[in-house]
């Protein structure tokens, strides 16, 4: 009998989701990305999602928490931003700081929906207007908004503050800046269960905004990890060592 209540007890537990968002500000803009995987406890529900979306066309969301949850906040922000755009010059784009404070707003006002849990809404607002240029902002569930060069979050953030810290440097290049962000994704990706799949990432800067899609077996290996590559057929598919090469088992 307890062990059967035992049973009960975990089926009624929130299950735990988990991923990985990066957001890092260079000299003329930002880049943002998140790993793909949507999971629910041990399941993995999604590998190839979308874990961004535009909330205005100069201004990102990165997403973390309850997907559901982060997709209705999303949606009501561009709701509002949209509103206000319309009493904008023809042209004219409105500025970071006032989407990420719509963010921060909804998340704030509703702190006690879900019976009282709040929203799980952990997201990164990032992008580049003409008066303050690039900014990245960490919007919490709570109602903090914190504007920072840097920042994670996800499940998979816990492994990389480490390296995002030391390996930040002021003024980089959009270059430089993409390959940060994608080495930290992967790392986090290597160690962390609950995120994985592929990469997004999106780079926002005064010419406008750009996506880019790194498929799994593409990306690089980390920590020992093992490649697959994909068509390979049995004893043909998994390598050791990095995506270029190793010994096929």
């Amino acid at each position: 009998a307890k062990a059967h209540m035992e049973s009960i007890n975990r089926a009624q537990e929130a299950p735990k989701t988990g991923t990985t968002i990066v957001a890092c500000e260079y000299a003329g803009g930002i880049v943002i990305g998140a790993d793909t995987r949507v999971s629910t406890g041990t399941y993995i529900s999604n590998r190839a999602s979308d874990k961004m979306c535009n909330l205005t066309e100069n201004v990102v969301m990165a997403r973390s928490g309850s997907a559901a949850d982060t997709e209705a906040v999303a949606g009501f922000v561009r709701h509002h931003c949209a509103q206000r755009e319309i009493e904008l010059a023809h042209g004219e784009t409105m500025e970071v700081k006032q989407v990420a404070r719509i963010l921060t707003k909804i998340n704030y006002e509703n702190k006690n929906a879900n019976n009282g849990t709040g929203l799980g809404c952990y997201a990164i607002a990032a992008g580049w207007d003409e008066k303050f240029g690039a900014q990245v902002y960490s919007c919490t569930a709570g109602g903090n908004m914190i504007k920072t060069s840097w920042t994670t979050d996800g499940s998979g953030s816990t492994y990389i503050w480490g390296f995002l810290d030391s390996e930040f440097k002021e003024r980089m290049t959009r270059e430089e800046c993409e390959k940060y962000v994608l080495k930290a994704l992967t790392l986090a990706m290597a160690v962390d269960s609950s995120s994985g799949g592929c990469a997004r990432l999106c780079t926002v800067n005064k010419d406008g905004c750009f996506r880019r899609f790194i498929k799994g077996d593409e990306l690089e290996r980390q920590l020992g990890e093992i490649h697959f590559k994909s068509g390979g057929g049995l004893g043909k598919g998994v390598v050791y060592g990095e995506k270029s090469g190793g010994v096929a088992i």
